[in-house]
């Protein structure tokens, strides 16, 4: 990350010492910045999908293979369980092989193991393939914020980048919708519910191809020529290269960033802040929204409520479009700060007075639906500014592989700790979470907005 600081503004700021800005990350907007980032939204919108389908789904495949509590939690935790392990394990293969072969063919996966699903006959078999189609969710969440980060000009990568999260939220609603309508189907129904998500992944993989490797890469490992054929292919100038270029001499007199300088001097702050924060925010998140109709029913919303429902995920996609609005005009460490404390503020009610009237508790859920939703846009922002070119892919893949284990270990744990201990003990916990997450952020949440990456 640049020494730079920010002012919060959308105009270019000097780097420090009074140096010009980088020109190729003050170049216009074009359409291939637009292009990265629509080829990214699709693993956003996937992993919204897929968290989406499989909580409308597994009641289904329960009743029909006929399987328990242990077997439902881990095959809604499953998914995140392979995103971890693509994340980290790509986003390192990344920083050292190069951005642009894996994020062509990682979809391919996907689309494979989701066409898969179609044919299963036990939980042990659907474990495995959305184990498989997390890991290639995994890979593009360490793959798709890096390119987009790397490409795209300062002035709009957090706009674009929190753009990202939006596509989530928009996969999970319409999931929901389209998993309401075709349950009712047949007895079979969750088989085309989990296969449909293999038809937009093999149009990414058609469309990922030809995608050019990230040209600050190119330079970290001193591949100049190459690099400036890529930064001519996307309008830049010799100015624009130039610029790129003497940061690449820079880097190239110095040595090599390893893995474990993510938990060095230089950069243990960084790492640190993006697990908590991260987590912090996604384990609650993960965990009631794949039980979202269990944790309603114990907040007294019956099943039968599709008004309560339909309600929370307009919600949820309103939150997530004000959260642009948010990214924009707030500072990264404002924005994070504040929505904490609202959503520890909003859900700490339902764990001190779990019988308080559905009246009263719903409408409390509803802001925290709003606020997660607008929150969660900053995954996709924070992590990409936290750390330099040599250690990008890795730092990102590592934020969002933990942030998957916490997620996992949430959604794995919440109907056994609502069976065994209650919806107020549960809420106290997650609730407790929120404010680890709060507290990371005083201590360590760093102003990255506008900063010109290295």
């Amino acid at each position: 990350m640049s020494d730079s600081t920010s002012s919060g503004s959308d105009s270019a700021a000097p780097v420090e010492g009074g140096a010009a800005v980088t020109a190729f990350d003050d170049v216009p907007l074009n359409r291939f910045h637009l292009r990265i980032t629509a080829l990214t939204f699709c693993a956003n919108a996937s992993d919204g999908y897929e968290l989406g389908i499989i909580s409308i789904a597994l009641p289904l495949i329960a009743a029909q293979l006929g399987f328990g509590t242990v077997w439902e939690g881990l095959l809604g935790a499953s998914a995140l369980i392979g995103i971890f392990a693509g994340s980290v394990v790509v986003g390192w293969a990344a920083d050292r092989i190069g951005r642009q072969r894996l994020y062509t063919w990682n979809f391919l996966l996907i689309a494979v193991a989701s066409a898969a699903e179609f044919f299963v006959t036990g939980p042990a078999q659907l474990f495995v393939l959305r184990l498989l189609i997390g890991i290639g969710i995994g890979a593009d969440y360490a793959l798709g914020p890096t390119l987009v980060a790397e490409f795209v000009p300062r002035r709009y990568r957090g706009g674009l980048l929190a753009s990202l999260t939006v596509l989530w939220t928009v996969g999970y609603v319409a999931a929901f919708f389209l998993g309401n309508y075709v349950v009712g189907l047949g007895d079979d129904a969750w088989r085309w519910l989990l296969a449909s998500s293999s038809l937009p992944a093999v149009a990414v993989v058609l469309l990922r191809i030809g995608v050019p490797e990230s040209p600050r890469w190119l330079l970290a490992r001193g591949r100049v020529e190459q690099a400036r054929q890529v930064v001519s292919r996307l309008g830049g100038d010799q100015a624009a290269f130039a610029s790129l270029a003497r940061a690449g001499r820079t880097s190239s007199e110095t040595v090599r960033a390893r893995y474990r300088d993510l938990f060095g001097p230089a950069h243990w702050r960084s790492t640190a802040f993006g697990v908590v924060f991260y987590n912090a925010q996604v384990v609650p998140y993960f965990a009631i929204y794949t039980f979202l109709p269990l944790v309603l029913l114990k907040m007294g919303v019956g099943e039968e409520d599709s008004t309560s429902d339909g309600l929370l995920n307009l919600f949820l996609l309103a939150g997530s479009l004000a959260g642009l609005w948010f990214v924009a005009k707030s500072t990264r460490r404002g924005l994070t700060v504040w929505s904490f404390a609202v959503l520890i503020a909003s859900l700490a009610p339902m764990a001190i007075w779990p019988d308080a009237p559905t009246a009263l508790l719903f409408p409390l859920f509803l802001v925290f639906t709003f606020t997660m939703s607008a929150a969660v846009n900053l995954d996709q922002v924070y992590p990409a500014e936290l750390f330099p070119t040599d250690l990008r892919s890795s730092g990102v893949g590592l934020l969002n592989g933990l942030s998957r284990v916490g997620s996992a270990i949430g959604t794995f744990l919440l109907p056994l700790s609502l069976d065994h201990l209650g919806f107020s003990p549960t809420m106290l916990v997650l609730t407790l979470v929120l404010v680890a997450g709060l507290l990371a952020s005083l201590a360590w949440a760093p102003e990255t907005k506008n900063v010109a990456l290295d």
